[in-house]
């Protein structure tokens, strides 16, 4: 089990004459984390999801009794950071190449900057070497060092090997066949799911109206971050009862439900703040960010006291699974969602609870 999907605490002691000492603190932790932060030497590593603090028996005594007898005590090392080196001209010039292939073939920002950021580590990892002479056994001797020494998850496992495949494929002009390299198996986690009345909770708690109505938004029509960020006001179709989402995931264009609570809030919204072109808009005019976005519901989050691992994609998969409980039509939940495959909105059958108010036993049907 990865440490970064422990539930309680994790604490990885330290070798002999170690600086400092790791640990994990999972997310709901809330009032031992504002006390860790009042320890001495406490740091938080981004990258890694880890903190530490320096190897002094107090100091790590301290962290150890805010962690709780719950804590693991772990004898190996903490995940080590992927390295950051400073990029030579060549490296420069590679990523400079590829960046232009991107764009040309028309990827999205968010996979530009994913693909070039894992092309960055792996081209200063061969930086010796002629790239196009590095051999499929090298390149999955690379990602095998990723796994095994810097544990990093299975989905950046599959974006660095994407990321590589497309240089070699669309960039060096290498056969297809070249990239089977050897990936992770996928684990069958199920989507994070809140109940109706958690829902009611987090989107109602923002007194801000722009607020109230992007969290309302999200939920009623199932939508991802970049596409309501991408909405226009000429998206909203009162007159069709629908949401036009223009060029979503894949570059494609669907609908989606536009609820009657929604439109009334939407055009009470409209008649605050006027949005010009973009439905919902920055302060200084333009598309509304997705940190901003973030920020506000985690906010609401923490102010409603409910799943303290909740984002708002989970207001999606709610959306999802609320429309199955109550008896949608599973392709037209797919179409909704905007997934190709309806294997993938399938996963939302799994969710929904099964107890014995919604499932009998055959022992029920025994006779006594």
């Amino acid at each position: 089990m990865s440490v970064y999907s422990s539930k309680v605490p994790v604490f990885f002691v330290p070798e002999n004459k170690a600086k400092r000492v790791k640990f994990f603190l999972p997310f709901h932790y809330f009032k031992q984390r504002q006390r860790i932060k009042q320890v001495p030497s406490v740091f938080f590593h981004y990258h890694q999801k880890l903190w530490s603090v320096l190897n002094i028996p107090k100091y790590v005594d301290q962290i150890k009794d805010i962690c709780g007898p719950e804590c693991i005590y772990k004898n190996v090392k903490a995940p080590q950071a992927v390295p950051q080196k400073v990029c030579s001209e060549n490296v420069i010039h590679q990523l400079g190449v590829v960046k232009k292939q991107l764009i040309l073939k028309g990827y999205s920002i968010n996979t530009q900057k994913t693909y070039l950021h894992e092309l960055k580590q792996f081209f200063n990892y061969f930086e010796s070497w002629n790239y196009e002479e590095i051999t499929k056994e090298q390149i999955e001797s690379y990602v095998y060092v990723l796994v095994s020494k810097f544990k990093i998850s299975e989905s950046k496992q599959n974006c660095c090997i994407n990321a590589i495949k497309f240089y070699y494929e669309h960039v060096c002009g290498k056969p297809r066949e070249y990239y089977n390299i050897t990936r992770p198996k996928k684990s069958k986690s199920l989507p994070n799911v809140l109940s109706k009345d958690e829902v009611h909770l987090i989107i109602n708690a923002p007194k801000n109206i722009k607020h109230k109505a992007i969290l309302h938004t999200i939920y009623s029509a199932g939508l991802r971050i970049s596409e309501l960020i991408n909405l226009r006001v000429c998206d909203v179709r009162s007159d069709e009862g629908c949401l036009f989402i223009k060029g979503a995931k894949g570059k494609k264009d669907r609908r989606t439900v536009l609820s009657p609570i929604l439109l009334d809030l939407l055009r009470t919204y409209y008649k605050v703040h006027k949005p010009s072109y973009w439905l919902f808009e920055g302060q200084t005019g333009g598309q509304y960010s997705a940190n901003s976005i973030q920020t506000l519901f985690r906010r609401a989050v923490k102010s409603t006291h409910v799943n303290p691992w909740a984002t708002p994609h989970t207001l999606r998969h709610s959306f999802a699974t609320h429309l199955i409980q109550n008896g949608t039509n599973m392709r037209m939940v797919q179409d909704m969602l905007g997934h190709n495959s309806s294997k993938t909105t399938e996963i939302y059958t799994h969710v929904i609870a099964i107890n014995n108010r919604t499932v009998q036993s055959p022992l029920d049907f025994l006779k006594s």
